[in-house]
């Protein structure tokens, strides 16, 4: 297989860091330049897995830095870009919008700048071909909208219909992705994924949020009814999803990667209440290790659980139908929820010192 020189944006992430670690070790081969804003300990972190390997190379910088990518792209021969960054959190988009329409729309504008003008634009000002190259737009099952209980799932041809500012924001780089290509030629594909889960997730979300809060005897708190219902993806299964459409995918097209999970929100939050339950009841040295953690050494952690005013304008269902992406390209995911699920918690017990200096 070729030899790749990825640029992956956002790497030092949740989901960028995992597919990291991924790719050196499926790609041992390959040069991977991380670039990332964030190098606080829980983010840059992230990458101590593969800090000592010779073939990755940190960067803090924007995205933003239209110049900085071209020299990245310059000076790394940078074939690929991956591109993770992005503002994610929902309730964040609601309450302070600008960053996500900088981030999510400027940012993939000057990524998409500066790529054209080195693969493309530079070349033929010289009289050559243009370079080979990819650019991988990683996106979500949210700009397709909302679900009711009985529609079929999203699929690479439903209709966009966004209803939040981080889902419109990624609409729009979606959008801008699919410009470039037909309009000046630029390789790209885009990925929608849905909710992803695993090690190295911000406390902020559900799953890392309801663990770590159980931990510390605090409220879990349910948005509305808590019937949600959320397709969800082990983070790895994601990894090996955008591995398969970078090295088989099409040019141009779109491939939906999900996890072939979908659970209401509130059973989620039960299901992590019933675990952590028999986990203490298993292990008695988690007392000891988490003595903050009243309700889950007395067995009794669904008494946390909170209900709290719904979020504005909160979609009832994402669900994903990766049909085309197994289809074309071999895709499954090969986690189910149980089976991941006792991966991530494993990892969150065995890293507390990770998710601690994250919470506030």
């Amino acid at each position: 297989m070729t030899t790749k020189n990825l640029l992956v944006t956002g790497g030092a992430g949740f989901i960028g860091a995992n597919f990291v670690h991924y790719w050196l070790a499926l790609h041992p081969q390959d040069k991977v330049v991380v670039l990332d804003a964030l190098t606080y300990a829980g983010n840059k972190a992230n990458l101590d897995i593969v800090a000592d390997n010779s073939n990755m190379t940190f960067v803090h910088g924007n995205i933003c830095d239209t110049q900085l990518i071209e020299s990245l792209i310059d000076t790394h021969q940078l074939d690929t870009i991956v591109h993770f960054a992005a503002e994610s959190h929902v309730d964040r988009s609601i309450t302070g919008p600008d960053a996500f329409i900088e981030t999510n729309i400027l940012g993939t504008y000057s990524l998409l700048k500066a790529a054209k003008k080195m693969w493309i634009d530079e070349p033929k000002a010289q009289g050559k071909a243009a370079l080979p190259h990819r650019f991988h737009h990683v996106s979500t099952d949210e700009v397709y909208g909302t679900l009711s209980a009985t529609d079929p799932a999203f699929t690479e041809e439903t209709a966009y219909a966004p209803n939040s500012p981080y889902s419109a924001s990624k609409a729009a780089s979606d959008h801008l992705v699919r410009a470039y290509h037909h309009t000046y030629g630029l390789e790209v594909t885009t990925s929608n994924c849905s909710n992803n889960y695993g090690p190295f997730h911000f406390p902020e979300k559900l799953i890392p949020l309801i663990i770590t809060n159980i931990l510390n005897d605090k409220p879990l708190p349910v948005y509305g009814d808590g019937q949600q219902i959320r397709d969800w993806l082990f983070v790895e299964d994601h990894a090996r999803g955008i591995e398969l459409v970078l090295n088989k995918g099409r040019v141009g097209e779109n491939y939906n990667i999900g996890g072939n999970n979908e659970w209401a929100n509130i059973d989620i939050v039960k299901l992590v209440c019933k675990v952590m339950n028999d986990k203490f009841i298993a292990d008695a040295s988690l007392s000891s290790r988490f003595p903050n953690a009243a309700s889950a050494i007395a067995g009794k952690t669904e008494t946390l659980i909170t209900y709290v005013q719904d979020r504005a304008g909160h979609d009832k269902r994402y669900a994903i139908d990766a049909a085309k992406t197994n289809n074309e390209l071999g895709y499954v995911p090969a986690e189910s929820f149980e089976t991941g699920f006792a991966k991530t918690l494993d990892w969150y017990l065995q890293n507390e010192s990770w998710w601690k200096e994250l919470l506030v």
